[in-house]
């Protein structure tokens, strides 16, 4: 299925330093596997707080060198640099992104001379440049392939010039790994590390992440599903991985990683190559306000420590659909009243639960377990659909 050739495959890339070697060493798992995601903006002095990624930072120029810092001090030896810039030098073809002397440069060289033997990740995509939000050039309101690697091609030089020891390609464009690196190669960059973004699926996990990079109000409602992959395939995964192996990449990803473990196991079986896995925005934030809900003694006491099922009924005094559901809830407590407690959540007053577990529409009914979250309806459901579905539960 992959066919790997010199001068696209040059498996030495990888063995440059002992922080690469670490870094896809095969049968150890330690500090060396771990990636640190930094965000840096534009005209910042010191750092500012990312809202829906709880202790997760903005940086400036000078600040990020502090962090890195501590990020070095717990063993992790490789971060992957994303930028937040002004938003006045967004366009629509996202120019910014093959600027020399761009913030991104900038940044990739201050880290660089400040910290030479760190592996730095550079992200290749459109997503914060443009003022639409996408990863691509827009033709007639549709991301257009080809337009796009033209861009891609120029921007992977411009960071690899800059000192990025891999370039990251996470626009999921077809062939652009094919062109990025025989511009690497015709540049005398033929040591630059590609780590194709290979298998990205379309997930609302990333929801965090577009704050953090400001184009979440750039995108809107807009869907990236025309060039992001369908959640349900698996065989489109393998396809995607075998080509940009075969075009140069030398490590791949999967992106989430979480509720893709299976594509994961299925990449390392077939093709044998270092599988990177991405734990997203939404992952990290959804383990930390799990963590912290958890914590909190109202939600130990009511769900958490219950020797029963509990379903947790999360609405608002202003949901219609929640009205509806009430006494249908009502009524299934008192005829499981013995099997199941129901605990009603008002998101309103409860927001960084509802936020722990991802709540985006109401009404969302939740059912727990000893503990752990065994299923999950959202919407207005009829009678019966409530009652199977508590049933199945408990």
């Amino acid at each position: 299925m992959i066919d790997r050739k010199f001068p696209k495959s040059r498996l030495r890339r990888l063995r440059r330093s002992s922080n690469l070697i670490n870094l896809v060493s095969e049968n150890t798992l330690s500090a060396n596997d771990l990636i640190q995601p930094l965000f840096i903006k534009e005209d910042l002095d010191g750092s500012e707080p990312i809202d829906s990624m709880p202790n997760i930072n903005r940086y400036g120029l000078k600040d990020i060198l502090k962090e890195i810092e501590d990020v070095l001090h717990y063993g992790i030896n490789t971060i992957a640099l994303f930028p937040v810039i002004n938003p006045d030098k967004k366009d629509e073809n996202g120019g910014e992104a093959v600027n020399e002397n761009n913030l991104i440069s900038t940044a990739i060289k201050n880290i660089k001379k400040e910290f030479p033997e760190i592996i730095l990740i550079a992200d290749v995509a459109l997503d914060p440049y443009t003022s639409h939000g996408h990863d691509g050039v827009l033709l007639d309101g549709i991301v257009d392939n080809d337009s796009t690697l033209d861009v891609l091609v120029e921007q992977s030089l411009v960071l690899a010039n800059a000192g990025a020891d891999i370039i990251a390609p996470s626009d999921m464009m077809d062939g652009r790994i094919k062109f990025i690196r025989e511009v690497l190669e015709n540049s005398n960059l033929k040591d630059t590390i590609l780590l194709s973004y290979a298998a990205k699926y379309n997930s609302k996990f990333y929801g965090p992440f577009r704050d953090a990079v400001d184009s979440a109000s750039n995108l809107g409602e807009s869907s990236k599903s025309s060039y992001q992959m369908n959640p349900t395939n698996i065989n489109e995964a393998l396809q995607e991985v075998a080509m940009d192996i075969n075009e140069g990449a030398d490590i791949v990803m999967v992106k989430p990683a979480m509720p893709y473990l299976d594509v994961i196991h299925a990449i390392k079986q077939e093709f044998k190559i270092p599988t990177f896995a991405y734990q997203v925005s939404g992952e990290y934030s959804m383990l930390k306000h799990v963590g912290e809900v958890q914590n909190s003694e109202d939600f130990q006491e009511k769900v958490i420590q219950s020797d029963k099922p509990v379903l947790v009924d999360f609405w608002a005094e202003w949901c219609g659909p929640c009205k509806q559901l009430a006494p249908l809830v009502e009524e299934i407590a008192k005829e499981h009243k013995d099997e199941i407690t129901v605990c009603k959540m008002d998101v309103d007053n409860n927001r960084d639960t509802a936020a722990s577990y991802g709540i985006r529409s109401i009404p969302t009914l939740m059912i727990f377990s000893n503990g752990e979250l065994v299923g999950t309806e959202i919407g207005a459901l009829t009678k019966q659909q409530l009652d199977e579905f508590v049933r199945s539960k408990i």
